[in-house]
């Protein structure tokens, strides 16, 4: 069994990361000032059409994540930008489309905290900014989500990588304190009541496990049991990393 420190592949004994000092070096390579660095702009078809910013840089390696290149070669891609570009770009992608929401994604937004801040600050109050994070970093530092709560169009999607501890690990290789970080998230935005929903990666979920992650929730707040069920997409080369890692799952799973 997997523990929160190690774990023993066949004679190989497998190190897991810190999320937190995964950020912090992460963000060294991302980050240059009050700039952050992007890899592109586009309108995109979800949440039924929002202006997308595709950030680089994360603090999670996710097994099934569609960017993983970027992921984990952050310093080959994009360039940098500061806060007015970004909030412009994405204001210009909106209107132009006939949108009302814009969203950062790709990567990790909440690396760059003062960078993502000052985006905010420049997004007009008639379109609704779509925060999606891992949590990792708000759950870290509660001062984070107050700082959220301060801006009236802000929602956020935290997405959780599976339905506890054992299953955040296999997902992402870090230790099982990030799950419990995903979890802190989800707390501390809804004491700064900051409108929040999350979204969880089930499909190697267990009937059980889901159940008890379920009540878990409803623990935090009664909303969040209904949470959204994030889809799992076999982009690329996810199928290949998944059957590496000996992990199954199941794609058509309903709540």
């Amino acid at each position: 069994m997997l523990n929160a420190d190690s774990g023993h592949i066949g004679n190989e004994i497998k190190k897991f990361y810190d999320p937190i000092e995964r950020a912090e070096e992460t963000a060294r390579i991302v980050c240059r000032g009050n700039q952050r660095k992007y890899y592109r702009f586009r309108p995109a078809r979800f949440y039924g059409g929002i202006g997308t910013a595709d950030c680089l840089g994360c603090c999670l390696r996710c097994l099934f994540c569609w960017s993983w290149d970027k992921v984990v070669r952050p310093g080959r891609y994009g360039k940098f930008y500061s806060p007015q570009q970004v909030a412009g770009k994405l204001t210009t992608i909106a209107y132009k489309k006939g949108f009302r929401q814009v969203r950062i994604s790709g990567n990790e937004p909440t690396l760059a905290r003062d960078h993502l801040l000052h985006v905010f600050e420049q997004i007009p109050g008639d379109i609704r900014f779509i925060l999606e994070t891992n949590g990792i970093l708000i759950g870290h530092d509660s001062a984070y989500a107050r700082d959220l709560s301060k801006f009236g169009n802000l929602y956020v999607r935290v997405s959780v990588k599976g339905t506890g501890e054992t299953e955040f690990t296999r997902l992402t290789g870090a230790k099982s304190s990030g799950f419990g970080l995903q979890m802190g998230a989800l707390e501390n935005l809804a004491r700064f009541n900051v409108t929040t929903h999350p979204a969880v990666m089930v499909s190697f979920s267990s009937p059980e496990n889901i159940k008890a992650f379920k009540r878990r929730l409803r623990e935090i707040h009664k909303d969040f049991e209904d949470f959204e069920v994030e889809e799992l997409v076999l982009y690329g080369t996810v199928e290949e990393r998944l059957m590496k890692a000996g992990l199954s799952y199941n794609i058509s799973y309903e709540p």
